[in-house]
């Protein structure tokens, strides 16, 4: 017996910068929204509460690189990927504000793209 899943449905840009990124951590992403897709949250995905309710984030390591992909479950009946990025900053785990700025940007454009 298959489980229900959601589509996953993507921010273009968000798609031109997943495909930017290595096989193995595109794999890894892949991994995660599917558990997203089955109603579930994969272990490596945690809340972005400051972007509103359903946007989580993914964050692993991927060779010794930091790599991240943001996606939303409560906009529509999709899942919405956001943003997807290799973390660059050097200074902490945190997001950095420029990625959080883009992340809200393109939820609240989809927001609008689906009234």
């Amino acid at each position: 017996m298959t489980r229900p899943t959601r589509p996953v449905s993507w921010i273009k840009q968000a798609r031109k910068d997943f495909e930017a990124l290595p096989e193995g951590a595109r794999l890894i992403c892949l991994n995660a929204l599917t558990i997203a897709a089955e109603g579930g949250k994969a272990d490596i995905a945690k809340p972005l509460p400051e972007l509103g309710r359903g946007t989580f984030e993914v964050t692993f390591t991927y060779q010794g690189e930091a790599y991240r992909l943001a996606y939303n479950v409560a906009v529509d009946a999709d899942v919405w990927v956001l943003h997807a990025f290799h973390k660059k900053s050097t200074r902490g785990i945190k997001t950095s504000q420029r990625d959080l700025d883009v992340i809200r940007n393109r939820l609240r454009a989809l927001k609008e793209m689906l009234r």
